[in-house]
């Protein structure tokens, strides 16, 4: 257990160097969802996510809805149709994606909890393909949660220029109470960094049901240009 304890450690370490040391393009929207490393046997879920992205010339809205489920004790597996309003108010059928969770660890087992991220994303009516894979990491501090997300993404296609780039997210959260977890997030990527609060809630029903809310409001502070996200999602968990 020490081994294993030490190598993803390590592992995280190594990741985090070489996101970081990768010249991130980043083309899309950087504030999006903290992924937590846990997957529920038998879960099945219907997702729907909001980002509005406000910037001085003008705003960019996009629409994630999807669902997916466990495929077994320590995967998950979801699809996604992704729709973007552009700067000229039109609203399309922007990607799909199909979306892998895996949870590397037992909840509890080591001094954090881990898990995996991989994901594959082809643009509608271009030939643009974008796959992220990365590290998902929460440890627990008394009444507060810290979740870290390190990410690599790799863009290809005919159209577009074939370009690495790279994500951080984190959140650090006080669990008050079931319906209401404050929180401050921090997003960096090219040429962005942001950091501003949110909140996670949860109502439990009968057995496995549940329904988790989140909002944030991010504001980006490396530049002096107005650079401001919100950030919706609601999850129904069944």
């Amino acid at each position: 257990m020490k081994a294993l304890n030490l190598y993803l450690a390590l592992s995280f370490t190594v990741f985090c160097l070489l996101v970081f040391s990768i010249p991130a393009k980043a083309d899309g929207i950087v504030v999006d969802k903290v992924y937590h490393p846990y997957v529920l046997p038998f879960e099945r879920e219907f997702e729907w996510r909001l980002v509005s992205h406000q910037t001085d010339s003008g705003n960019i809205l996009a629409q994630r809805l999807g669902g997916g489920g466990a495929i077994n004790d320590t995967m998950a597996l979801e699809g996604y149709i992704v729709g973007e309003r552009d700067d000229n108010g039109d609203f399309g059928l922007e990607a799909y994606e199909l979306e892998l969770r895996w949870q590397l660890i037992e909840q509890g087992k080591l001094w954090a909890d881990w898990g995996a991220l991989f994901e594959l994303e082809k643009k509608h009516n271009e030939d643009v393909f974008e796959a992220t894979s990365g590290f998902v990491i929460e440890k627990e501090f008394g009444i507060t949660s810290l979740t870290l997300n390190a990410f690599l993404v790799y863009e290809w296609g005919q159209d577009i220029k074939n370009e690495w780039e790279s994500e951080f997210r984190a959140q650090y959260r006080y669990r008050y109470r079931s319906a209401f977890q404050p929180s401050i997030e921090v997003y960096v990527g090219e040429d962005f960094v942001g950091i501003g609060p949110g909140f996670i809630g949860l109502q439990r029903f009968d057995g496995q049901k549940q329904l988790k809310w989140e909002a944030g409001f991010i504001t980006e502070i490396s530049q002096s240009e107005k650079n401001h996200s919100f950030r919706l999602a609601l999850e129904f968990e069944f």
